[in-house]
């Protein structure tokens, strides 16, 4: 019932939020308001403000008036399985990072004090100045045959928003149990390494489900804004910036990436919850993200 109830208050916030649009549209001022020189209020003409009906008869409209133009939803969902593919990429990187250094921090105590600090130090480099950064050092990589793709930047950007949370979750989980729990295991003789598989990583499930939960989607918005900052294509964050090119002639098409990405963000979250839902007999005392 609590997870049904879950699902029927976010279907009515989405339908909310629809009303809102429309009414704002009805009743706001065409040219918006702007005070101080800063526009507080967006215009709701049609070129700002489509209708929500006129961006869904653009989203089952052909992209442009070739023959074989694909309908624009099949695009945008081709475009966002790509940019899924990217960030699950990113995520797992990032997760397999982030808890080897908690793992690191949590059996050497001075690394704690030496790293953590240079963990969220990390997150306040900007993406756009480190994404040319990256696919300048991914260009000179090579290995026999192998040779470094653009998406495979974009995957090394999503990683590094997505290693934080789950750095820090993961540490504050595995510093869970009580100090009893942890000499009872010592007085069975359990090593280091058993402490954690049976005491520390069951006890750590309740912050890793919402460290993992911030850490995917920390992945998909470093893949959305990576794709737009490196200029790789196919994914969803290339189709935003096409689709915003023909705003002032067509200003309906332009939602619908964006309308993607956010039901990408919300398809994350879902497997995110699918897979804490194996883990249910472990999350009695989650703590929230």
């Amino acid at each position: 019932m609590t997870r049904l109830r879950a699902v029927i208050l976010g279907a009515l916030g989405i339908v909310l939020l629809g009303v809102l649009w429309e009414a704002y549209k009805a009743l706001g001022p065409a040219a918006g308001f702007e005070a101080f020189g800063i526009q507080l209020l967006p215009r709701t003409s049609d070129l700002a403000m489509p209708h929500l009906i006129d961006m869904l008869d653009r989203a089952l409209s052909p992209v442009n008036t070739a023959a074989d133009s694909q309908p624009v939803w099949l695009t945008v969902t081709l475009a966002c399985l790509s940019s899924l593919g990217t960030a699950a990429v990113g995520l797992a990187v990032g997760a397999v990072v982030g808890f080897g250094l908690a793992l690191l921090m949590l059996r050497f105590r001075i690394a704690e004090s030496a790293v953590l600090p240079w963990l969220i130090l990390s997150q306040t480099v900007p993406l756009i100045a480190l994404a040319p950064v990256i696919v300048s050092w991914g260009g000179r990589v090579h290995i026999g045959e192998f040779e470094w793709q653009r998406w495979m930047s974009v995957a090394v950007i999503a990683s590094y928003l997505a290693f934080f949370p789950v750095a820090v979750g993961a540490l504050r989980g595995l510093q869970s149990p009580l100090a009893a729990q942890v000499e009872l295991m010592h007085s069975f003789a359990a090593g280091w390494w058993r402490t954690v598989l049976h005491l520390r990583l069951p006890a750590s499930v309740p912050y890793l489900i919402p460290a993992v939960r911030l850490g995917a989607a920390s992945a998909i918005i470093g893949t959305v804004v990576a794709e737009v900052s490196t200029g790789a294509k196919g994914g969803i964050g290339r189709l935003i910036i096409e689709y915003a090119q023909s705003g002032s002639s067509d200003p309906a098409k332009a939602f619908s990436p964006i309308a993607g990405a956010v039901l990408m963000g919300l398809a994350t979250a879902g497997v995110v919850a699918l897979v804490a839902l194996t883990l249910g007999r472990f999350r009695s005392n989650e703590v929230p993200a």
